[in-house]
């Protein structure tokens, strides 16, 4: 068992108005085998948290520890994360013009274990996970996310975490501009790596919606770079009936009307 730990994070970003903090002491932890959601309003800080666990240079660490197994994530490159087994599904996946899935994905795999793939069986595989997450084959010779819709830069994403087996997953608002059938595609894609490489997941959601399909065994809300309050699969179902309302207040700051995507 692996075990992701965040203590006490404090992380800024540098504004044309100064320095502001977004999160404002951040303690969560995670196990593999386990499923977190994090769930709150827009501007809450849930996708800083994850891009910070990630190496995103836009973000200062001021203070706090992120380890994985007791090691300093702080202290690793992007690529030494990815390596050490930490996945980051993007909320916004970026186009890469000139580099083909094929040649990404497999770059990417032998970067990530020290050591290229079996060709055949490799291709086995990412024709397999290709069929079940319904991306067309012609894809897999496509430039990375070029021209594709939003639905198919996320079944993407979750391609990648299906043929990467990271210990831990990072899922930030996948479900954001998935319509019903991709949604459920989507999720299946994660419990189908939750399942097989015993993963650690953390889910960024605005919405209950997608935990009909990926069953949080924690839920930990969001609000003002905090989390507020953490319960079980039972909290989700009541922010869906109450909101955020009551926290923010609580908080002082105010919470904008959410549009379903």
């Amino acid at each position: 068992m692996s075990t992701l730990e965040i203590k006490d994070l404090h992380v800024s970003i540098e504004t044309e108005q100064g320095t502001k903090e977004i999160l404002k002491g951040v303690s969560l932890t995670i196990k593999t085998g386990e499923t977190h959601a994090i769930m709150g309003p827009n501007g809450s800080g849930k996708s800083t948290l994850a891009s910070t666990i990630a190496g995103h240079p836009r973000y200062t660490v001021t203070s706090g520890t992120i380890t994985l197994d007791g090691e300093n994530v702080l202290e690793m490159s992007v690529d030494e994360r990815a390596r050490a087994g930490v996945f980051l599904a993007m909320q916004y996946p970026v186009e890469v013009p000139g580099v083909t899935m094929t040649n990404f994905l497999r770059t990417a795999k032998t970067a990530i274990d020290g050591e290229a793939p079996a060709l055949r069986t490799w291709t086995k595989d990412v024709k397999a996970a290709m069929q079940q997450l319904r991306i067309d084959a012609d894809f897999a010779q496509r430039n990375v996310n070029e021209g594709f819709s939003g639905g198919e830069k996320k079944r993407v994403e979750i391609l990648q975490l299906e043929l990467f087996k990271p210990k831990f997953a990072v899922l930030d608002e996948t479900d954001s501009g998935l319509d019903v059938d991709a949604l459920k595609v989507v999720s299946e894609g994660v419990n189908r790596a939750h399942a097989e490489g015993n993963m650690g997941t953390l889910l960024i959601t605005h919405y209950t919606r997608i935990l009909r399909y990926i069953k949080p065994d924690f839920v930990h809300v969001f609000v003002d770079g905090k989390v507020v309050e953490e319960g079980g699969p039972e909290l989700a179902d009541r922010l869906e009936e109450e909101g955020y309302d009551r926290y923010a207040a609580g908080a002082g700051v105010a919470v904008a009307p959410a549009v379903q995507g």
